[in-house]
């Protein structure tokens, strides 16, 4: 069931209320959800009850999960290393209510580990100041010999599996509007469209394979931008007393309010309010790794140095999409890299080992792509092909597809287009067998284009000269006289 038709029969929202959002959406950009709360058809409240994800809000120490002396090692720390006084600075860096920071801070003082310095004025309010004591500080030291982690405090592990069920990607439902939509920049036949789509909303892992050039990567990035729900991804977790970063600002978008939507009471809370900080609302997240994948870069990575973990990629793509580029050519062979990564996928958690020795399993959920320009036989055997439910060949262009392709990309770059220079090319390249038809071409043969004619100082213009040269340059010769298509 898609978002509006759910809302619809929900009784929450009217019919008319899911068009005029998505004509909001359109013109205004971000999810339909936002479209709604921005045009008061929904509350944020609403939208969060009917998902079912929102993280919870905590209110004591025990609610965080964490252990007390864990806590209050941390406020130390982050008030040792960033000279921080007052409780609300401390609160700000750990992410933790004033309330919770401020018992935290009271023991600390109890145990002489904190001095008072008497009060601050902050506006109309005023709070203690504090300093650590002379044992503070060698409890701190103590501390960072163990583990140099400053920042936002982590979730519990427990917290993380449930939030992980929670928000589940299969959850987020892609229309057919929606996914044309993200794949409208490249050209593609129907087919491929309407067979895409039951793939993303079934999850799990598909193969995109073909000759390279006809738009895998592109396609696979397109289909992770398809999914429009938010979910709450921590800024660390924590098992047994480590601390594993998760949030990763190259690989999760925090939720931005588009370009006028963002005005309204209500929407700007959709952005702002969340119980507990030590989340950040983000897109699905979508991860990337080509031919440097080894198998150690999915297990987690301790730093030695500053004895905490950066999670794997994997770990942190959880809720989105983990893009498997150049598959079969990694290092590690590809059924290690499957039995890796599917069979958890199937079974829905992944075992984590700590350097302590002790392993813990992890819930794993998310779309998996892999992407290989090599023929599926040769990287795959019949049992694992069973387990990539969905593959799908992406071939190079039709005729009428390529055309396309040359005009948008003459347009795009201000060239005019040459109908007898690209039928030339037809007939005297493709139709010989020269070398078969792709969809970078276009794009290549403008770019080398544009490059002589800035070499040469004349207007840049596309003739057959040229393309004729560019194609040359698809070419490498192995030995003398004898050519293959690069």
């Amino acid at each position: 069931m898609f978002l509006g038709e759910g809302l619809v029969e929900a009784g929450l929202i009217r019919p008319e209320d899911v068009q005029k959002a998505l004509e909001h959406q359109k013109t205004s950009g971000g999810t339909l959800g936002e479209s709604l709360v921005s045009l008061n058809m929904i509350s944020v409240e609403q939208l969060e009850s009917f998902f079912n994800f929102s993280v919870r809000s905590i209110k004591s120490i025990e609610d965080t999960g964490l252990d007390f002396n864990f806590l209050m090692t941390l406020v130390l720390k982050i008030i040792s290393v960033y000279d921080f006084e007052t409780p609300s600075q401390v609160s700000h860096e750990i992410k933790l209510p004033m309330s919770i920071v401020s018992d935290l801070m009271d023991s600390a003082r109890e145990r002489g580990l904190l001095e008072a310095l008497g009060a601050a004025t902050q506006g109309v309010r005023s709070e203690l100041r504090f300093t650590v004591s002379k044992a503070g500080r060698e409890w701190v030291e103590e501390a960072m010999s163990q583990s140099m982690y400053v920042g936002p405090a982590p979730v519990s592990l427990d917290d993380f599996q449930i939030q992980t069920e929670k928000q589940r990607i299969s959850y987020d439902r892609v229309d057919l509007n929606s996914l044309k939509n993200c794949l409208s920049h490249l050209i593609l036949p129907d087919e491929i469209i309407q067979r895409l789509g039951p793939a993303l909303n079934f999850g799990g892992s598909l193969l995109l394979y073909g000759a390279p050039g006809n738009g895998k990567t592109s396609i696979a990035l397109a289909l992770a931008r398809s999914f429009q729900q938010f979910i709450y991804v921590p800024y660390a977790i924590e098992v047994s007393g480590q601390v594993i970063k998760v949030y990763d600002p190259e690989i999760h978008t925090e939720v931005e309010i588009a370009g006028g939507i963002g005005r309204g009471e209500r929407t700007d809370k959709l952005r702002r309010n969340i119980a507990d900080k030590r989340w950040v609302r983000c897109r699905r997240p979508t991860a990337i790794t080509g031919g440097e994948l080894t198998l150690e870069m999915l297990d987690l990575n301790f730093n030695p140095y500053t004895r905490f973990y950066e999670a794997p990629l994997q770990v942190k793509a959880i809720g989105g999409v983990f893009l498997i580029d150049d598959f079969g050519r990694q290092q590690a062979r590809p059924e290690q890299i499957l039995n890796r990564w599917v069979v958890p996928l199937e079974r829905g958690y992944d075992y984590l080992t700590l350097h302590t020795g002790k392993k813990f399993p992890i819930r794993f959920d998310g779309l998996v792509i892999f992407s290989t320009n090599l023929p599926p036989r040769t990287v795959l055997d019949a049992a694992m092909m069973r387990r990539i439910p969905h593959n799908y060949l992406i071939g190079p262009p039709s005729k009428e597809e390529y055309v396309t392709i040359f005009k948008d990309v003459c347009s795009s770059s201000g060239l005019k287009y040459s109908e007898d220079i690209v039928d030339m090319l037809m007939k005297d390249v493709y139709e010989k067998g020269t070398i078969p038809l792709a969809r970078f071409h276009p794009r290549f043969i403008v770019d080398h284009a544009f490059a002589q004619c800035r070499f040469m100082g004349t207007p840049a213009e596309l003739t057959l000269e040229l393309a004729l040269d560019a194609i040359q340059h698809l070419f490498t010769k192995v030995d003398e006289g004898e050519e293959t298509w690069s």
